[in-house]
């Protein structure tokens, strides 16, 4: 009799673990990390695919870069669901948490950078204009990125959340100031314009204005959503 009422309660048992299991994961990460999969993968790997087919990798080499940071963000999706049931897949979700809070502002950055020297600083622009440099700033920016990686995992791994606030709070306010100086340069820039000034050249000017503005928001946006639901902020958005 005991047996049977064991035997009978195992499955039921069971189901509620993975209902529970299911249920701790954040409804807010779902639906970013949905849609991001959803929109954003295959269309950041039709860019990446534009870029390398293309005869333009060299000026475009930091949005490529910039693509393949997306691709991986786009990936967590998959990875959040898998880690429910492979624990051993729960590091590597955390460690590429660091692509969302340091890789994709730092190579929003560069772009930005990039459009200001070629607004405010032509000469400038032109003598590191080759690709070498470009190289050289995206293997730095990589360094960097997997290097925020590691201190993500480890800092998310101990349970330190109020480091992990300050390590991107931080973060943040750096890139933002850098981008925010970008704007206001290019934004002055734009008013200068004389009269006699080309319309390819005010052009060019109004279209990096638009890119910096569009990637400061952008920036924006994605670190008030990360602290507000690292703080709990958003606990009305969890599963019960």
């Amino acid at each position: 009799m005991n047996n049977s009422t064991v035997t009978f309660t195992t499955p039921e048992t069971s189901t509620n673990s993975t209902t529970q299991a299911i249920g701790l994961i954040n409804t807010l990460d779902i639906c970013l990390f949905g849609i991001s999969f959803l929109f954003g993968f295959p269309t950041h790997s039709y860019v990446f695919w534009l870029i390398i087919t293309g005869s333009g990798v060299a000026s475009e080499f930091f949005n490529l870069n910039l693509s393949v940071c997306e691709i991986g963000n786009c990936l967590m999706f998959i990875l959040n669901l898998l880690s429910l049931f492979f624990s051993s897949l729960t590091n590597t979700k955390l460690f590429l948490q660091g692509l969302c809070v340091t890789g994709r502002p730092l190579f929003q950055c560069l772009i930005c950078v990039e459009r200001y020297l070629a607004v405010v600083h032509p000469v400038t622009f032109l003598k590191y204009k080759p690709l070498r440099y470009r190289v050289i700033c995206c293997t730095a920016a990589w360094i960097i990125t997997l290097g925020s990686c590691l201190c993500c995992m480890i800092i998310l791994i101990s349970k330190y959340n109020l480091a992990f606030t300050w390590f991107y709070t931080l973060q943040f306010l750096l890139l933002l100031f850098i981008q925010l100086f970008c704007l206001v340069a290019v934004l002055r820039a734009l008013k200068q314009s004389g009269p006699g000034e080309r319309e390819e050249e005010n052009h060019t000017k109004r279209r990096a204005f638009h890119i910096i503005l569009i990637s400061t928001v952008s920036i924006i946006i994605i670190y008030p959503v990360l602290y507000l639901n690292r703080t709990g902020n958003l606990s009305c958005l969890h599963s019960p």
